[in-house]
């Protein structure tokens, strides 16, 4: 059930990103709108996890040694070629489906342009 998700878009990506979501029917907050900007990810990822909110974000070195998957609510990291406002979009309207299909709660995703890996 989409309204079950509850999402936090990290600064790096498109504040549209959190809209896309919310049409989808999720709870989409930005980092900014919650005056987090700026703040390490260890903030972020505390913050998350007292919210139980998924952490959206294109940070690349969220390392899982440091941020066990199954200590979050979801981890979604985006590595993309293209990080152009209009392709991550793009991307975030393809990834919005998965979301009522696979698991996100105690996993990473780890978003492709042609795949997404799930690592629980």
């Amino acid at each position: 059930m989409p309204g079950q998700l509850r999402f936090k878009v990290d600064e790096n990506l498109p504040a549209e990103a959190a809209e896309y979501l919310k049409r989808a029917g999720y709870d989409a907050v930005t980092v900014s709108e919650e005056r987090l900007g700026g703040s390490p990810d260890t903030v972020i990822a505390t913050v998350c996890q007292c919210e139980r909110r998924a952490f959206l974000t294109m940070d690349t070195d969220l390392d899982i040694r440091a941020y066990p998957p199954a200590e979050y609510p979801g981890l979604v990291v985006l590595r993309l070629q293209r990080q152009d406002k209009f392709h991550v979009l793009q991307i975030i309207d393809r990834l919005i489906p998965l979301l009522s299909r696979e698991p996100l709660e105690r996993h990473l995703w780890v978003v492709e342009e042609e795949r997404v890996r799930v690592r629980g």
